[in-house]
């Protein structure tokens, strides 16, 4: 028998605040990386976001983000990616200098984090951001992944610059790359 909602919220609530407590008190960088993963995982639902909130979840990503541990990254922002959709939680991350330091992960070797990079970005667009994401740099690089063997990240780029962007936008930072290749610098990610 399933339990309603009334006992069913502390509980949830009280199972992600243990997560949190744990990733601060454990020294274990493979525990860290688990709730992580974990945190990344409930992020997806969006009977989470208000509790997520609540435990500042939004901001412990947002720090995964600047960390060595390539694990921290991909997490930190795959779960900025499902925390993203929220427009409350898209508030914080904004709030928080969030373009800059997602902007920052496009240069990561890791495809996966990566996809999530870009799909932050345009969960991020809205009509007072919409000028940051689609800075040529930014361009630039979405063009650099269009034309990348993986057929997700290709796609993923193509999606961004059509829905992010002008066909002007696109347009000029096309113009600015030739004869730029190699001044771009930024390595295609791995699988």
């Amino acid at each position: 028998m399933r339990k309603n909602d009334s006992t069913e919220a502390p509980e949830r609530f009280q199972y992600l605040q243990s997560l949190v407590t744990e990733f601060q008190d454990t020294d274990s960088e493979e525990a860290k990386e688990q709730v992580l993963a974990n945190l990344a995982n409930f992020a997806y639902d969006p009977k989470n976001m208000e509790y997520l909130h609540e435990l500042q979840v939004p901001d412990l990503f947002l720090d995964m983000l600047a960390e060595e541990n390539e694990n921290f990254v991909e997490f930190g922002m795959g779960g900025l990616c499902n925390l993203s959709m929220d427009p409350e939680c898209r508030d914080v991350i904004l709030q928080s200098g969030g373009i800059s330091l997602v902007t920052n992960c496009l240069s990561n070797g890791r495809e996966e984090t990566v996809l999530s990079t870009i799909t932050t970005l345009m969960n991020l667009a809205t009509p007072t951001t919409r000028s940051k994401i689609s800075e040529p740099g930014i361009l630039q690089c979405m063009l650099r992944f269009s034309l990348a063997e993986s057929p997700r990240l290709r796609n993923l780029a193509a999606v961004f610059l059509q829905d992010c962007c002008s066909e002007e936008q696109v347009r000029q930072a096309q113009q600015q790359m030739q004869g730029l290749q190699t001044a771009i610098g930024i390595p295609l990610p791995k699988k």
